[in-house]
C-alpha cells in the first residue's frame, strides 16, 4: 500500500501535493486522450468549440485550434520531434500562474481545455497538458511519467514530465522552468521525489525512474474527475 511512501515524503507542501496523487492516477487512465489523432479531432465538435469560445474568448479559441493542428499534423513524427513541438508549444503559449492567483484555490488541477482556455496555469498543468497531448499524438504512455521534484533554485515543489523507453534508460525532462529537453542527470537543479502515470507510482531513485510501489488505493472515488474531462466540461477562472 502507499503508507510507506507517505512516511518518506518529508515536506508539508509535498505531502499536500501527494493527497491529489490518486486523482491523477485514475485521471491518466482516461480514454479521451488515447484516441488516434483523427478520431480525437472529431471530439471537438462545432458546438464544443462554440461553447469554449463563449467561455474563454477568441484568443483562447485560436490557441485551441493551434493545439489541435499540432496534434493532427504531427502524429506521424518520431517521439523526439513530438516532444520538442509539444514542449515548445505550451512553454511559449501559456503563462505560468500560481493556483491561488489563477483559480483562487490553493491547488487546482486544470484539464487541458481549462489550461488552454485560461491561458495560464502552474507546473502541474504544464506537465499534465504535455502528457495528454503526447498521448493523443500516439506516444506510448508507458514511456511517460509525471515526476514530482524539488526545484532547488527556487526551493519549491515542482512537477515535470519525464520520458524514457527503457527502465534503465536516463529519462528526458520536459519542463516549464528550463525550456530545453535534457537528460535528468543534466538537471542538477531538480531533486526527484516520486513519479507516476496511469499504470502506477514510483519512488524516485537518484535521477532514474526509481522503484515501483504496488497498489493504488480507491481511485474509483475520483471517477467524477475523469468524467469532467471526457465530457469536455470546463470552467472559467473569473
Amino acid at each position: 500500500m502507499l503508507k510507506p511512501l507517505i512516511a518518506k515524503l518529508k515536506t508539508t507542501r509535498v505531502m499536500n501535493k501527494f493527497r491529489h496523487l490518486l486523482i491523477v492516477l485514475f485521471l491518466l487512465s482516461s480514454n479521451l486522450f488515447s484516441q488516434d489523432s483523427e478520431k480525437f479531432l472529431t471530439l471537438f465538435t462545432p458546438e464544443l468549440k462554440q461553447r469554449f469560445t463563449a467561455t474563454y474568448g477568441d484568443k483562447a479559441r485560436k490557441t485551441l485550434e493551434q493545439w489541435l493542428t499540432l496534434i493532427t499534423e504531427n502524429s506521424d513524427q518520431d517521439d523526439w520531434h513530438k516532444m520538442r513541438l509539444v514542449n515548445h508549444f505550451f512553454n511559449k503559449k501559456i503563462t505560468f500562474v500560481n493556483d491561488i492567483i489563477h483559480w483562487k484555490e490553493k491547488d487546482y488541477w486544470a484539464t487541458p481545455l481549462e489550461f488552454i482556455g485560461t491561458q495560464g496555469g502552474d507546473c502541474e498543468d504544464f506537465a499534465l497538458a504535455k502528457y495528454f497531448t503526447l498521448k493523443a499524438m500516439g506516444v506510448n504512455p508507458s514511456y511517460m511519467r509525471l515526476m514530482y521534484v524539488r526545484a532547488l533554485t527556487i526551493n519549491q515543489p515542482h512537477m515535470v514530465l519525464i520520458y524514457s523507453q527503457e527502465v534503465d534508460e536516463m529519462p528526458l525532462v520536459l519542463d516549464n522552468i528550463n525550456p530545453k529537453i535534457l537528460p535528468a542527470n543534466h538537471r542538477r537543479d531538480l531533486k526527484p521525489v516520486y513519479s507516476f502515470n496511469g499504470d502506477g507510482l514510483w519512488l524516485a531513485k537518484a535521477k532514474g525512474l526509481g522503484k515501483q510501489v504496488k497498489g493504488k488505493g480507491g481511485v474509483t472515488r475520483w471517477q467524477d474527475i475523469v468524467t469532467r474531462i471526457e465530457d469536455s466540461e470546463f470552467k472559467n477562472n473569473q
